[in-house]
């Protein structure tokens, strides 16, 4: 019993050490060899493009949404049309004309965020 085991799955178990040797033995030698010299620069806000402030209330720059709206649109695209291509010829009619009206949706998004600018970033 053991041995069918092993003979079938050695290889994926011997692959999964070498990932994690090779990963944590990355992580430590950039850990080791890395330059530890933190300045101002490095510490400040970074996330989101603007320092923290003390008041919630106030207003964002639509920008950063339109950016992520746009990420968005073609994440959901891309993560959607690979199965749909692979499977098109078994779904039919029914799968096509449905992509095609997702595929729509999504370039009306494109294009209102086409017109409001998020593509121009000064």
């Amino acid at each position: 019993m053991i041995f069918d085991f092993l003979s079938e799955y050695l290889s994926i178990i011997i692959f999964l050490f070498i990932a994690l040797a090779l990963s944590i033995g990355f992580i430590l030698v950039n850990f080791a060899f890395s330059p530890k010299n933190p300045d101002p620069e490095k510490l400040s806000a970074y996330e989101c493009g603007f320092d923290a402030f003390s008041d919630s209330r106030i207003q964002f720059d639509i920008r950063f949404y339109l950016v992520a709206i746009l990420f968005i649109i073609f994440d959901l695209e891309i993560a959607f049309l690979f199965p749909w291509a692979i499977s098109l010829g078994n779904i039919g009619l029914l799968g096509f004309f449905s992509m095609m009206i997702f595929l729509s949706i999504l370039t009306i998004g494109f294009i209102y965020e086409w017109k409001k600018g998020a593509l121009e970033w000064e």
